[in-house]
């Protein structure tokens, strides 16, 4: 990949933002980095649209993200794969697969699709 077109440290900050509640639950954030088709294919198997990732409130996640690795599949386009681990309400660790597609639009960076997929270590 050629780093000089992919801005690897931006992309890494905008990815943990996401998870971060002072970012996540910032409707401003979400309105200018969720692409207008954006939805997501969510651990639990749900599909959730666009409208409902946009929060404003909701609990703190403590997460751990582990081994991201970009990819550039176009000019424009990263995929970023990573595994999480998430500490659950009930106190278990909750494992997936992370995978999100970046796309610039407009000179910002913006999410347009995301995955998790639960797994056992």
């Amino acid at each position: 990949m050629n780093h000089h077109t992919a801005p690897t440290a931006e992309l890494l900050a905008l990815e943990q933002a996401l998870w971060h509640a002072d970012t996540r639950y910032d409707p401003a954030f979400q309105q200018r980095h969720f692409a207008a088709d954006f939805f997501e294919f969510g651990r639990s198997g749900n599909i959730y649209p666009r409208a409902d990732c946009i929060m404003q409130s909701g609990p703190p996640i403590q997460a751990n993200l582990l081994n991201m690795q970009l990819r550039e599949l176009a000019e424009g386009l990263i995929q970023l794969v990573y595994d999480s681990v998430v500490t659950g309400t009930d106190g278990r660790l909750q494992y997936a697969n992370r995978s999100s597609l970046w796309s610039r639009q407009d000179d910002v960076w913006v999410l347009r699709f995301h995955q998790g997929t639960p797994y056992q270590p």
